[in-house]
């Protein structure tokens, strides 16, 4: 018997896992739920993929499951990133991409620290247009992913070397950061004197 919330939840983790899909062991820790229960919940699942009209498909591959795209559509997907429109990147993109390559290899959370926010979405978009790359993993706890730019990057900026990107503006040596109010503070306790 099928239970809706399974298949609901065995639809979400999918999403969820993106390409890679998950394998039936790691399917049957989270749904809690016996393999039996599993094949036939990824069959419903499944049946209501190839019941008309749907843009995506479950395939079972490497002993597990993954949500893929249907084969059929895929001269409009080629269309869809090969499409002008999606030349331009977005600022915070544009942002995370100046980050990585003058702080290469750098973690995720480096980058966030450096910009304040969040920065998962634009990161996949630099990946999928093969600016950016993994770099390897940093040492410690969690092994984050290290970022790093690639020889199509310097195609598209027209560098030689990563060395050929413009100097960042340094700070001015010296330069104190200074208190607005206390400036004027200081103004009027001299003028009243």
């Amino acid at each position: 018997m099928i239970n809706e919330e399974i298949k609901g939840k065995l639809e979400g983790l999918l999403f969820v896992a993106g390409d890679e899909g998950m394998e039936k062991a790691q399917l049957l820790n989270a749904l809690e739920c016996t393999e039996e229960e599993l094949e036939l919940h990824a069959e419903a699942l499944h049946d209501l993929y190839e019941s008309g009209g749907r843009g995506i498909a479950l395939q079972e591959v490497a002993g597990g499951y993954q949500l893929t795209t249907r084969q059929e559509h895929a001269a409009m997907y080629k269309k869809l990133v090969s499409s002008p429109v999606n030349t331009t990147l977005s600022q915070a993109a544009l942002e995370c991409l100046a980050v990585v390559a003058y702080r290469q290899p750098v973690s995720r959370m480096e980058i966030e620290d450096i910009r304040g926010v969040k920065t998962d979405r634009p990161l996949r978009t630099l990946q999928n247009r093969g600016l950016i790359e993994e770099a390897g993993r940093k040492e410690g706890a969690g092994r984050a992913i290290l970022y790093g730019t690639t020889r199509y990057f310097l195609e598209q900026f027209g560098l030689q070397t990563l060395s050929d990107l413009p100097p960042l503006e340094e700070a001015e040596e010296g330069r104190e950061d200074f208190d607005l109010f206390f400036d004027r503070f200081q103004e009027a306790v001299e003028e009243e004197s």
